[in-house]
């Protein structure tokens, strides 16, 4: 079995131990994740501004860099959203289109794979904190994420978890949005940084670097004590 790991720009280029840790817990398993040097960018900032042209030639690279892959991995739900978009871009190309239904079938965020793939649930971690979560609205409404971080945060042992209220709320980061429409974007990550602090959590845990960033980003802006971790990184730190 060839299991890629895709790595996203966010984890690759700011914060590199996302993917560490999860080669690391996956090779606890005897998952070896190979990585494909020609990787790039998924285009998901040039499909989200209109520029199909530009997210095609981006995702060609992508489709022909994970070819040979039984399984490709990423720690993003908005990344591996974009992939399953591919089939809308090559849809008037048929020399495209199998491939893209191709990647787009063998492609999983981090979680899905851990739980329905490998059917683990219980990474034997311990992690004695406080913990709350941010669903990413990507993974939860395109990807469908939402039992198996639950599933995982549940049989890490003295991890007491605290809901988040009004969890499903966007952080207001979106890629482009926190760019054009900043003053919005201030507004909604100010409001999720007031709902993770009437949990009383130690630590924000979630799935997708960008909203944990941006998230990040204000809660230090308010000197708010708050670790901010994903999950991938919870899991590992409570296994060493």
């Amino acid at each position: 079995m060839k299991v890629s790991l895709f790595i996203t720009c966010l984890s690759d280029a700011i914060f590199p131990r996302v993917g560490e840790a999860m080669i690391r817990l996956l090779a606890r398993y005897g998952v070896t994740l190979e990585f494909p040097p020609v990787q790039t960018c998924c285009g998901q900032p040039a499909f989200n501004s209109g520029y199909w042209n530009e997210a095609r030639t981006t995702a060609r690279t992508i489709i022909e860099a994970f070819e040979d892959s039984d399984f490709v991995i990423a720690p993003s739900g908005s990344c591996t959203g974009m992939i399953h978009h591919y089939p809308k871009l090559f849809e008037n190309d048929p020399s495209m289109l199998d491939s893209a239904l191709a990647l787009q079938s063998k492609t999983y965020e981090f979680t899905q794979f851990l739980v329905n793939v490998l059917g683990v649930t219980d990474v034997g971690a311990t992690f004695r904190h406080k913990v709350t979560y941010h669903p990413s609205c990507h993974g939860t409404r395109l990807m469908g994420i939402k039992d198996e971080p639950m599933a995982l945060m549940s049989r890490v042992q003295g991890l007491e978890f605290v809901p988040l209220p009004h969890a499903e709320d966007c952080c207001g980061f979106g890629g482009t949005f926190a760019v054009k429409m900043s003053d919005i974007s201030g507004a909604m990550v100010g409001e999720k940084s007031d709902h993770v602090k009437e949990t009383e959590a130690e630590v924000l845990v979630g799935l997708d670097m960008a909203c944990l960033m941006n998230i990040a980003g204000n809660l230090r802006y308010r000197n708010e004590p708050v670790r901010v971790m994903h999950l991938a990184e919870l899991l590992y730190e409570g296994v060493k």
